[in-house]
């Protein structure tokens, strides 16, 4: 005969009490009463996501919009809310005036190496500093995050003179070297695997005879999978819109996308309408690239909540 009852233990005068298992599963229900169900947003949601939405969409729009038009048109007051006729013609005029293709096409090298490198060593240093034991481990935590409180325009004429000397000057290298990897990278990769990474799995790979770059390709790998996304992302975007170090670094021949924009409005009289489009076209990678992968990152961090 089955029974829904849970397992219960006697004692020396027959009574009978919950065992601990049950104690702590009664003691999450109490806690947690809507556990396990399934809950619905309501209208007052839809609308707040939905202005949400609507406010963050609206520079796009806005770019487009500026970029369809001519420059007398959007320097009008009220200025236009509607798109105009002129959208591909302004897109061919930026793309040619400011070389776009060859900026894209550095741009997409520089963040792309960039992104990887700083995914890779941020791991690996965060799995470093969260797992393995080692002496000054603390002190150089710190010291990583102290670099964060370094503003980056104070390095500016030693990174330059250092690029120099090793003859990367005006080049791409110039670029991706002194970003390779981020103290920020490193602090998100290393409180994530804090919590996520058992330290029952290291020592199983420990006792099967696994170094530690073993543990970190078979086990540190495939459990880090949602925050590397993350990371990469938010690495990819921000070295694409980087302006400062390589308007420094590189040369109107061989530029990135937001330096190459720079030419746009070099002109005696700037044709907004152009600028814009120019903005639009350095913007559409970006876009392409969330639309793509948008879906997986968004499932890994779900994934990787639900875990833990």
């Amino acid at each position: 005969m089955t029974t829904d009852i849970a397992p219960v233990l006697a004692d020396a005068h027959g009574r009978t009490t919950p065992t601990a298992p049950d104690r702590r599963n009664r003691f999450r229900r109490v806690l947690r009463p809507g556990a396990g169900r399934q809950h619905h947003a309501g209208p007052l949601a839809y609308v707040l996501l939905g202005f949400a939405a609507l406010v963050s969409l609206f520079p796009l729009y806005w770019t487009m919009v500026a970029a369809s038009t001519d420059n007398t048109r959007v320097s009008q007051t009220p200025p236009p809310f509607l798109p105009g006729p002129n959208l591909f013609k302004n897109l061919a005029t930026a793309w040619q005036d400011a070389a776009l293709g060859k900026a894209m096409l550095n741009s997409l090298i520089v963040a792309g190496v960039i992104a990887l490198s700083t995914v890779f060593f941020a791991t690996l240093a965060g799995f470093a500093f969260a797992k393995l034991r080692f002496k000054g481990r603390n002190i150089l935590l710190l010291l990583v995050i102290g670099t964060m409180l370094v503003p980056p325009q104070l390095g500016v004429v030693p990174l330059f003179m250092m690029m120099a000397d090793l003859g990367w000057g005006q080049s791409l290298p110039s670029v991706i070297f002194p970003t390779l990897v981020s103290a920020v990278g490193v602090f998100f990769m290393r409180q994530y695997l804090t919590e996520a990474l058992p330290d029952e799995l290291i020592e199983a790979g420990r006792l099967d005879g696994a170094h530690s770059l073993r543990i970190f390709w078979s086990i540190v790998l495939p459990i880090a999978r949602p925050p590397m996304a993350v990371l990469f992302m938010i690495t990819f975007v921000h070295a694409w819109n980087d302006f400062f170090w390589p308007f420094i670094a590189l040369d109107m021949t061989n530029p990135t996308v937001p330096v190459a924009l720079t030419q746009l409005s070099a002109g005696y009289v700037r044709d907004q309408s152009v600028i814009m489009a120019g903005a639009l076209l350095g913007t559409l990678p970006l876009l392409a690239m969330f639309l793509v992968f948008g879906r997986q990152i968004v499932g890994g961090i779900m994934q990787g909540a639900v875990k833990g």
